[in-house]
């Protein structure tokens, strides 16, 4: 490498990286780049991908961010000012937050989460329709399923999950803050998509009695007709409708509302979630719910 001929373009260089339209990149990013522009910056033919790279996180502003998931590891660089929670949107393309994290978004977590949920949808998959009270019975008295495609990243989790195929159904678009700072604007579930999400899988969640006060939370601000034609669109298998009934009744959410939830089908006996010890069982929803409620 020349050092003369890049330390002379590095004006250039950063001037170019300054205008581009985002400050995140791709390994095969910074690629295109050096391919496009080496001949205009007057680079030695010898730059290398690497030594170019290298030399701008010694010497300029970019920045090397490598995310070791166990399925596939990412690495991402940055350019200025970006915060983390935009380069976790760009490790998948449709990429966005969820459960905890969207709740959190949405203040209705008080407390920042130490774990980032960051669900990239599976393309559709096809679902056995066929339900049974044994087999109800059977699938919650074991362990939920949960992604281990975690990772430590300094004093956080960032945990991928691979999500059910919604063509990202109330996904939406805000500027939003996280841990105290402003992220930005971030693709995440809104409002009554992350109830629904938060009562069907509360272990990415923070249990059943963080789901609870979400519920309580949104109130004044919850549509719960959009949640009901959220809910009949997404077409579970799993009769989650009387969770969420049993919720927004706690929360103490109008008759009116509740009718909404009621007139689905309720035919048979439904957990709020898996392994419960002790429990209680509320009739009206048909329902298993913890015993100290």
């Amino acid at each position: 490498m020349s050092k003369s001929r890049i330390h002379n373009a590095k004006p250039a260089i950063a001037a170019f990286l300054d205008d581009y339209p985002t400050g995140i990149f791709k390994p095969s990013d910074i690629a295109t780049i050096l391919a496009e522009q080496r001949s205009g910056w007057a680079l030695a033919k010898g730059t290398g991908v690497q030594a170019f790279t290298d030399f701008l996180c010694n010497h300029a502003e970019l920045a090397k961010l490598t995310f070791p998931f166990p399925y596939r590891s990412e690495t991402r660089y940055t350019w200025g000012k970006v915060s983390l929670m935009q380069v976790l949107l760009s490790l998948k393309t449709g990429a966005y937050f969820s459960h905890l994290t969207a709740a959190n978004m949405l203040g209705l977590v008080a407390q920042t989460p130490s774990t980032i949920y960051l669900n990239h949808e599976q393309r559709p998959q096809p679902q056995d329709p066929h339900l049974a009270q044994g087999r109800i019975d059977a699938a919650f008295a074991r362990r939920p399923r949960a992604s281990n495609n975690a990772i430590e990243f300094g004093a956080i989790q960032i945990c991928m999950i691979n999500g059910m195929h919604t063509n990202q159904m109330g996904v939406i678009n805000k500027a939003s803050r996280y841990d105290g700072d402003d992220q930005g604007v971030l693709r995440l579930t809104g409002l009554e998509r992350t109830l629904i999400d938060m009562t069907v899988r509360p272990v990415y969640s923070g249990g059943v009695d963080t789901v609870r006060t979400a519920f309580e939370l949104a109130q004044g601000a919850l549509s719960v007709k959009i949640l009901v034609d959220m809910l009949q669109k997404l077409k579970f298998v799993y009769p989650f409708h009387q969770s969420i009934g049993y919720y927004l009744e706690r929360a103490g959410y109008a008759g009116a509302s509740l009718d909404l939830l009621r007139r689905m089908p309720t035919e048979y006996d439904f957990y709020l979630e898996h392994q419960m010890q002790e429990t209680r069982y509320e009739k009206g929803w048909r329902l298993h719910v913890p015993a100290s409620w």
